[in-house]
């Protein structure tokens, strides 16, 4: 485990400054990623880049997400004080750590074994406390829904039916849809047991969408 030092608060003093002129704008997201460290869901010889805004590779075929990317998708999702949320993708844990800063009801799902296994024990260890769960999370955690929010952090083909129906009214699902190539970030917004509203933003870059409804399906 490796200490979070007075110059790594520093580069991220640096990095929330390059988000805000890039365009994020919601103070409480600025501050969850000024407080989540992030050198510290990477690997030791990737560990002097964290601080940029780029995505590194985490194994298994994962990344990490790029930070204005995390910052980007969770000031879509505008998450409520004590909403239930549940991401789509744990990968590195970093994403569930940033909304943990914004909720304590945070539900995540990771395909990969290798990946669930490091990201539970990466959180464990940062003393931050999720619900995580190893499975197929195109198909969602139909067991604890509904849920307010739910935020997807792979590239899928469509929206996925079984997340829609897994929002309360008045949920948002944000989720980046497209090809293997290029994804438009997405926001649906559940208005009543059968109505759904979508609005489409910029264009992204994700890994794969892996399970059921993804690009296994």
């Amino acid at each position: 485990m490796h200490a979070d030092s007075y110059r790594h608060r520093g580069l991220r003093r640096t990095l929330v400054a390059e988000l805000r002129r890039k365009g994020i704008h919601d103070e409480r997201v600025l501050a969850a990623l000024a407080t989540v460290p992030r050198h510290l869901f990477f690997e030791s010889a990737f560990q002097e880049h964290a601080y940029q805004d780029k995505a590194f590779p985490i194994g298994e075929g994962q990344t990490i997400s790029q930070p204005y990317t995390v910052a980007y998708q969770t000031q879509l999702l505008d998450l409520g004080r004590q909403e239930r949320v549940l991401e789509v993708g744990t990968g590195s844990g970093y994403q569930c750590c940033v909304l943990l800063q914004l909720t304590p009801q945070v539900y995540s799902i990771e395909y990969q074994p290798v990946l669930f296994e490091r990201a539970h024990r990466r959180l464990a260890s940062l003393h931050q406390a999720a619900h995580l769960f190893c499975g197929d999370g195109s198909l969602g955690l139909p067991d604890h829904a509904p849920f307010d929010k739910i935020l997807v952090t792979a590239g899928s083909p469509n929206i996925p039916r079984t997340l829609l129906h897994q929002l309360r009214v008045g949920g948002a699902l944000v989720i980046p849809v497209g090809d293997a190539q290029v994804q438009r970030m997405m926001r649906v917004v559940r208005e009543s047991e059968s109505e759904f509203s979508r609005e489409v933003f910029e264009e992204f870059r994700f890994v794969p969408l892996l399970g059921k409804a993804g690009w296994q399906g």
